[in-house]
């Protein structure tokens, strides 16, 4: 513990390293806390807007296929233009139109902002990962800040969920949106305390690799959301084979140009794959358990939006000292054995929901364990993809790690959420002589807690009933399936993050 407290200390000391680690980590949180703020204020939104079910999904998921499918771009543009000169603009443009969604009067209104919001915060998260190799060049006080941007990363998404019950406890629902200020503000104000991160002027801007990237992302993407909410069907294949067939296309002009928009030779290396997916499963496993914990909370259980925030408050604490916490450990084990280990705590968590008829104590305990093993594996995966590439690709490996998450955030809502959805549906049991409109109605937990307003208090009681008693097995049920996917997962990262110096090449050069 002493030689990890000596970064520490030197951070500390030095006020232009304080503030540049403050710059970089406020924008890191508010990024994420949007991919999941907006699930608490969604039925206010409704009750003002009136979307359709349809235009409910968009403006929960644009942002997030909006992030993921241009992270990657505007990591390259960062490379090219300048990381700093990408944060603030990624900043100011967020705070814009954070204010301007504030006047929605329709549905489209929000659905466009939340779409602007996504390209901004796509400028923002690359570069943040990036500076941190600008503003800490020593290898170990980089690890720490690598660390904390990791915890900010986790406790981001977590942390939304908590933000949102309290305001809207106390406001409308617009200052879910207007929270952004308060964190970007400072970034303004300070980022000229950061060194600019060096730019590859050689390097020109493939606006056609980028259009291929956004569609092969949005198409997969949009497939798999329409297969965990409506089923299979030709739409499924339509969406998801254009995705792949863009893909294709992209990676082949990648492969052929002189500067890619990605680097395909970053894969090459096992350390950095791993990584790569090591992220994207971690968060998925994050926002899927938070996607289903809420509505555990709020419906099933039947607490005030405050409260449920407030059963996760121990899981966000214990997150940001475990992304610390295993600084030291990191230092002393090959990141096989660290990160397999934190894999399978998050299997434990997600156990305890199978085996244990869930309660608001067991969802906090499953959370604590979950949240603290996500923030720990998120900053040694994180250490090991920057450690992992040359100083020249940092941008493009920091903006394909951040794509990672974002993909992994969509993935967790469709594959854990729809997992839990589909399940539910199959073994709600519709008490007999319910009209056939309420049985539609019931689709959904929300749904089934909603229409109970309209009919006599016996058919109500039963209804809601029913629906928990549905969604409890089809989160113990889903729950047994994330358990063995994630005990293989670690089965794959302890053979390959095997050598410890395969995360060491950056040294050298």
């Amino acid at each position: 513990m002493q030689g990890s407290a000596a970064p520490l200390i030197s951070i500390i000391q030095d006020r232009s390293k304080c503030a540049a680690l403050l710059v970089i980590m406020l924008p890191v949180l508010l990024v994420t806390i949007d991919n999941t703020i907006l699930n608490f204020a969604m039925p206010r939104i409704a009750a003002a807007l009136n979307p359709s079910a349809a235009e409910q999904l968009w403006m929960i998921d644009a942002y997030s296929l909006v992030l993921a499918g241009l992270l990657v771009s505007m990591g390259s543009s960062g490379d090219r233009f300048g990381h700093r000169r990408m944060l603030c603009l990624g900043c100011m443009g967020f705070a814009v139109v954070s204010v301007g969604v504030v006047f929605s009067q329709h549905a489209w209104h929000l659905i466009a902002g939340r779409v602007l919001l996504g390209c901004f915060g796509a400028m923002i998260l690359p570069a943040t990962l990036a500076l941190i190799r600008t503003a800490f060049e020593e290898r170990e006080e980089r690890r720490l800040a690598v660390a904390v941007w990791a915890t900010c990363l986790t406790i981001g998404s977590a942390l939304g969920p908590l933000l949102g019950g309290v305001l809207l406890q106390y406001f409308s629902w617009q200052s879910v949106f207007l929270i952004a200020l308060p964190f970007l503000l400072p970034v303004l104000l300070f980022a000229s305390t950061i060194t600019e991160s060096p730019r590859q002027l050689a390097r020109s801007i493939d606006y056609l690799s980028i259009l291929l990237s956004l569609g092969a992302m949005t198409g997969v993407m949009l497939g798999l959301k329409h297969l965990a909410t409506v089923g299979f069907d030709r739409q499924v294949l339509i969406w998801v084979l254009s995705g792949i067939l863009l893909g294709i296309v992209f990676v082949r002009r990648q492969l052929k140009l002189e500067h890619p928009l990605l680097d395909l030779r970053l894969f090459v290396s096992s350390t950095f794959s791993v990584s790569v997916a090591t992220n994207l499963v971690s968060l998925g496993l994050l926002v899927g358990f938070i996607f289903f914990a809420t509505q555990l909370l709020q419906l099933v259980f039947g607490l005030s939006p405050l409260l449920a925030a407030l059963i996760l408050v121990p899981g966000q604490v214990l997150a940001i000292v475990a992304g610390f916490a295993i600084v030291p450990l990191a230092q002393k084990h090959a990141p096989n054995r660290v990160i397999s280990g934190c894999l399978l705590l998050a299997a434990a968590a997600f156990a305890m929901m199978a085996l244990v008829e869930p309660t608001a104590l067991v969802v906090g305990v499953a959370f604590v364990m979950l949240n603290a093993s996500i923030a720990a594996i998120t900053t040694v995966s994180n250490d090991l993809v920057l450690a992992s590439v040359p100083a020249e690709s940092v941008g493009s490996a920091s903006s394909v790690s951040e794509t990672a998450y974002e993909i992994g955030v969509v993935l967790g809502t469709t594959l854990i959420g729809g997992a839990v959805a589909a399940l539910y549906r199959l073994s709600l049991v519709i008490p007999a002589g319910t009209p056939e409109n309420i049985v539609t109605a019931v689709g959904t937990l929300g749904g089934a807690h909603a229409v109970s307003e309209s009919l006599s208090e016996g058919v109500v009681m039963r209804i809601q009933e029913q629906a928990n008693i549905a969604f409890i097995e089809g989160v113990m049920t889903t729950s047994i399936i994330v358990t063995g996917l994630i005990v293989l997962f670690a089965l794959v990262t302890y053979c390959y993050l095997r050598e410890r110096s395969s995360a060491d090449p950056v040294e050298s050069r």
